[in-house]
């Protein structure tokens, strides 16, 4: 049975020096906190530990000094995040990995008012991370109800390097929330080269939302994103690209439906397919 911590560790308190010496990267401090015996589990009122505080800063050494010291690695604060979503977040590749390290879930139970650490990756633009996230086994497909799934996220906050990451992973360049596509979603964005991308993947031009609209209608009229929908609206495939599309699909994503691990080998050959 999985068992998530909802600040229902260590004792309840303000905010604490231990988590101010975290937060602030104050090293020496937090280990000579620590050594005097003041708990690395400590739950302030909003359910943050330290260890999340360390994370949402980028502070590698407290990071290792709480986790050496027993701090709980998936603990959730009030929000129901972890600290490695507070890590991916940051953008801090280091904290990331400690986390993993020490056991960290790359697939945390989802609740109404938390996204996955591979969504909060995508949020911020952190592919770095995003890539660490999926070769430990992050789901590509993890849905969160107001964002859907991470591809959704990354073309919302205009993030390319991400979508790429993602959709060379295998990622479901068709996933939909509530009827709408990553596309629909990089079409407001008004990112001719996000459409590309996804387009090249095999995102449908002609989807409709809940709105009963495609992409398209999302572009302003005369823009280069509009341009690039308008033509793949109007113009087939090519021999190439369908192939190249093929190819993707049997290689980019088999492994990763059978057993939720990242295939490096054909991961790498989608890569030069795609370049």
């Amino acid at each position: 049975m999985e068992v998530d911590f909802f600040g229902d560790i260590g004792c309840w308190s303000e905010r604490t020096e231990v988590h101010k010496a975290a937060c602030q990267g104050q090293a020496s401090q937090l280990q000579r906190l620590i050594r005097s015996g003041a708990s690395v589990n400590v739950v302030a009122l909003d359910s943050i530990t330290p260890l999340h505080e360390a994370s949402l800063q980028g502070q590698t050494l407290c990071v290792q000094l709480l986790l050496e010291a027993g701090a709980q690695v998936d603990a959730r604060n009030v929000d129901g995040s972890t600290p490695l979503c507070d890590a991916c977040s940051c953008g801090s590749l280091e904290c990331v990995r400690l986390l993993l390290d020490h056991g960290a879930k790359a697939n945390p139970a989802l609740t109404s008012r938390t996204a996955s650490p591979l969504h909060e990756a995508c949020m911020r633009g952190n592919s770095d991370c995003a890539t660490l996230l999926i070769a430990v086994g992050a789901c590509l497909e993890s849905y969160d109800l107001y964002h859907g799934t991470p591809l959704h996220v990354a073309c919302a906050n205009e993030h390319t390097d991400c979508v790429k990451v993602l959709l060379n992973a295998g990622a479901r360049v068709n996933a939909a929330r509530l009827h709408e596509t990553p596309l629909h979603r990089a079409a407001k964005s008004m990112r001719a080269e996000m459409i590309e991308t996804l387009v090249e993947f095999g995102a449908n031009v002609y989807a409709r939302d809940q709105q009963d609209k495609k992409p398209v209608d999302y572009t302003a009229p005369g823009s280069p994103s509009a341009a690039c929908l308008r033509f793949y609206e109007t113009t087939p495939m090519s021999l190439q690209q369908l192939s190249r599309l093929a190819v993707r699909k049997t290689l980019g994503t088999r492994a990763l439906q059978v057993t939720g691990q990242l295939d490096v080998p054909k991961l790498l050959i989608s890569y030069l397919l795609y370049q």
